[in-house]
């Protein structure tokens, strides 16, 4: 009886928190989705931001015409401010349209933010950190339209990364000048993009493929400072391997890969609170990245969860380059409290450990 009503209690809060804007339309039409945007108060922690305070929005809607067929849209945005006095603004969209004959899905990023930089290569060491601090105004949108009767989408877009007012250590590395824009770049292009995804949930899956392939061309002709090319790919599965119908196996499979002249900015950065968690962000920087992650989510009572998980990665000059001997290697384990229950929506906290120290990290949804 306690435990029921203390989740009661909690759904009111949630519901506190949460505007309806189409309810009235949901609720004189059944085949209307009913519309939720949730506003929180934003708390987050990782070695990279320390503590951030701020609020966040998620947008979880379907356009008029929309059925079942059709998945949550999903449009995030969050405000934080950190005792490392950094101004982040961060959304991550994913947009279908009616029986997802297109999908919009981006990046758009502003942030005032101190980093460490410890070098170039996967040889670089903690000790030769140096901090450095820059602006960078991130906008991405790609538009793709769906292939009839599958669930993979094709199509393209635009990416502006722009890194200004950039301050270094008078004496370290970055101060030379000798990395290619080290003290500020603009990456400027089209890409051409694929995208395979037929995940049951766009927050928390438990079933299915999501491969995103992603190939930039930058350059001068959008007021780009350097040319180069670069290609993403980003592969995940989920699966149920138990005949427990809440565990769930997630494996990610990673690869950033650069060619021409590509500016700091765009390098492989191993490390952070999503993949090969216990390494700071950009602890390795080169222009080829690979990593791998499993991660073994269990319910454990009521809205309580729990994960465990192993990462392995490594950057490198060139494809050829990468050795599996050379692997470093992460792992943890984590806990789960669901806010939201229709969209299967996760507080995390996860302890990431890895031959250098281990790291803690706070935040809204799984890590990938």
């Amino acid at each position: 009886m306690g435990c029921h009503a203390s989740a009661q209690g909690f759904d009111h809060i949630v519901d506190f928190f949460t505007m309806h804007p189409n309810k009235r339309q949901a609720a004189a039409d059944s085949a209307i989705y009913s519309a939720k945007i949730i506003i929180s108060p934003v708390v987050t922690y990782s070695p990279e931001t320390k503590l951030a305070l701020g609020f966040g929005a998620k947008g979880l809607f379907k356009f008029k015409g929309s059925g079942e067929e059709t998945r949550t849209s999903n449009m995030p945005i969050s405000v934080s401010y950190t005792l490392e006095n950094q101004i982040l603004v961060y959304s991550g969209f994913e947009i279908f349209t009616p029986q997802e004959k297109y999908m919009v899905k981006g990046n758009i990023r502003f942030q005032k933010f101190p980093r460490l930089f410890f070098g170039l290569g996967r040889d670089s060491f903690s000790a030769d950190q140096e901090n450095y601090e820059f602006n960078q105004i991130l906008f991405e949108p790609i538009l793709l339209k769906r292939i009839p009767n599958t669930y993979l989408f094709v199509g393209g877009g635009l990416r502006y990364n722009h890194i200004s007012d950039v301050e270094v250590d008078s004496e370290g590395l970055l101060a030379r000048g000798e990395i290619e824009g080290g003290l500020g770049s603009t990456s400027a292009g089209a890409e051409l993009a694929a995208v395979y995804d037929n995940r049951n949930n766009l927050l928390n899956a438990k079933q299915g493929w999501f491969v995103e392939f992603t190939h930039g061309f930058y350059g001068n002709t959008l007021g780009g400072t350097q040319k180069f090319q670069l290609t993403r790919l980003d592969v995940r599965h989920y699966t149920q391997p138990t005949k427990d119908k809440e565990d769930v196996l997630a494996l990610q499979l990673v690869m950033d890969m650069t060619w021409g002249n590509p500016p700091l900015s765009e390098l492989g950065a191993l490390g952070g609170p999503e993949l090969m968690r216990g390494y700071y962000e950009g602890r390795f920087l080169d222009r080829h990245y690979i990593a791998f992650q499993a991660e073994y989510r269990k319910q454990l009572i009521g809205r309580l969860g729990a994960v465990a998980f192993v990462g392995f990665g490594d950057v490198a000059p060139s494809l050829k380059d990468f050795e599996w001997g050379n692997l470093r290697f992460t792992g943890g384990l984590g806990l789960r409290f669901l806010v939201e229950r229709k969209e299967r929506l996760n507080l995390r906290f996860d302890t990431g450990a890895s031959k250098e120290r281990v790291h803690y990290y706070f935040n809204l949804a799984e890590a990938f």
